[in-house]
């Protein structure tokens, strides 16, 4: 039986610097068969040219729109049975590459979770640790590295999940939340990430707040009922809690308590249509993919 081909996706924007020193490395841990596919994100100082010089498939946008968008263009035009994604500004080590397609017999995606050795700053590594707990609680599954950006899955997914995808740097966040709540099994490998080359493209608090509103959205997606049921829970407490102040201070039931209980019993309703249109429509997608 053959090896499986290989698609290593790599977005880049304005990484010219770091490209040329990245490929060969990747090059280096590639079978014959294997293709390297740079997507240049309207990038301004060369970086297609560099990407081109060092033997890589360069597919080039016309103006900057994201990574997530990148990403989604690498994905549809890869040709391979395993899509590997990484970023091309010397973070992760290309070495590990086999590490994670030796899981990808036995799971249908292999996340890279950067370990405390790697080279990060504390607010991100603060902010992360807050990201993956609270991932973990949507997808009721442990999740260890939320927003890592190298990692391994099967084509046939990643081109089944590519339309969730943003446009922005939360593609990471959306595919995982994405797989796990849908069933698929994810598996998390150590890997030391070093400090990318040059400036980073994140900005810490507009980005933090993206972050949070693409885990809720992909929750709402794919499980209502895990963001629905607490705010249904703190309603009704609320309304039966001011209910019971009420009625010992004044003897009386008041339209506020009413309108939390309300507000809350509406609420729990919401969420429950909800997740049967998730569920459908999961199973909507299920039947796409087995078609394709």
């Amino acid at each position: 039986m053959s090896a499986p081909k290989l698609s290593i996706v790599i977005p880049a924007y304005n990484e010219s610097m770091n490209i040329g020193q990245v490929l060969p490395r990747v090059r280096a841990v590639l079978a014959e068969g294997d293709e390297i596919i740079v997507v240049d994100d309207g990038s301004t100082d060369g970086t297609a040219d560099v990407a081109a010089r060092a033997g890589a498939r360069v597919i080039r946008r016309a103006y900057n729109v994201g990574n997530g968008a990148a990403v989604k263009t690498g994905i549809r035009a890869a040709t391979g049975d395993y899509v590997i994604i990484m970023d091309g500004d010397g973070q992760h080590d290309p070495a590990d590459i086999p590490r994670i397609v030796e899981h990808l017999a036995a799971y249908h995606m292999v996340v890279g979770a950067r370990t405390r050795a790697s080279d990060s700053d504390l607010h991100r590594d603060m902010a992360n640790h807050v990201f993956n707990r609270f991932a973990s609680y949507l997808a009721k599954h442990r999740i260890e590295d939320l927003t890592s950006g190298f990692r391994g899955l099967h084509a046939g997914l990643a081109k089944q999940f590519c339309y969730l995808l943003p446009n922005t740097f939360s593609s990471p966040s959306t595919l995982t939340l994405g797989l796990i709540r849908a069933g698929y099994l994810v598996k998390y490998i150590p890997i030391v990430a070093a400090r990318r080359g040059g400036r980073s493209k994140i900005k810490p608090l507009r980005d933090a707040v993206r972050f949070f509103l693409i885990m809720l959205k992909i929750s709402t997606l794919f499980s209502p009922l895990r963001v629905f049921l607490p705010v249904s829970g703190l309603f009704l407490g609320t309304g039966v809690l001011y209910y019971l102040y009420t009625f010992v201070t004044t003897h009386r039931f008041t339209n506020m308590s009413m309108l939390l209980m309300v507000t809350g019993v509406l609420t729990f309703l919401l969420g429950l249509v909800s997740e049967q249109i998730a569920q459908m429509r999961l199973d909507r997608s299920e039947e796409h993919h087995l078609e394709g």
